[in-house]
Parts: structure tokens; sequence; C-alpha cells
């Protein structure tokens, strides 16, 4: 099996810039909406409103953002990996696929 180093050097085509410019555009726009969102967040802590609701709101942050690498997941699936099984590369791509949820998991 490839050490984790080779597949990402092996991959360094599938960047955000093969993304669709649809899942751009979705992306770009739940990151506005979150950074919005956290930047309210942020003025109701200055405001002292109660902990139940900046946690709630904080729950709703993760929630999006949760959403967001979903779709992220998604685009890198459909564009990035579906290229380079195209390309012939498709044990690179699984092999990166693999790497991709393994952090994402991580993260949970």
């Amino acid at each position: 099996m490839a050490s984790k180093a080779l597949l990402t050097r092996s991959l360094k085509s599938t960047s955000a810039a093969h993304l669709t410019p649809e899942t751009r555009a979705d992306l770009k726009a739940r990151l506005a909406r979150i950074e919005g969102h956290v930047r309210a967040i942020r003025e109701m802590l200055e405001e002292g409103e109660s902990c139940d609701d900046l946690m709630t709101q904080l729950a709703a942050v993760r929630a999006a953002t949760s959403q967001t690498i979903l779709k992220l997941f998604e685009g890198h699936m459909e564009t990035c990996v579906a290229s380079c099984v195209r390309s012939g590369k498709g044990q690179e791509a699984l092999g990166g696929l693999k790497s991709a949820l393994s952090t994402l998991l991580r993260q949970v």
C-alpha cells in the first residue's frame, strides 16, 4: 500500500479547482452564511446572551459546517475521484478517498 505522502503527491490534481462551478458556488454561499452566523454569535456573547442561546447557535453552526463538509466530499467524489478513475488511477483515487474519509471521521 502506498504511503499517505505518496498518495497526496499523486493526487495533487484533485484540488478544489476541479469542483463544478455549481458546487463551488454552493460551498461559497454556505461558508458565507456560516461566517455571518459566527459573527452574530460573537456579538451575542459580547451582549451577554444566555449560555443556552449561545450553545444552540453554536450547534447550528456545527450542523451547517457538517453539511458543508458533506457537500465538499460529494463534490470531491463526483469530480476529482471520478476523474482519477477515468484516467486509470483508480487505486490512487481510492487511497485518497479513504484518507479524506478518515480525516472527516476523526473530526466527528
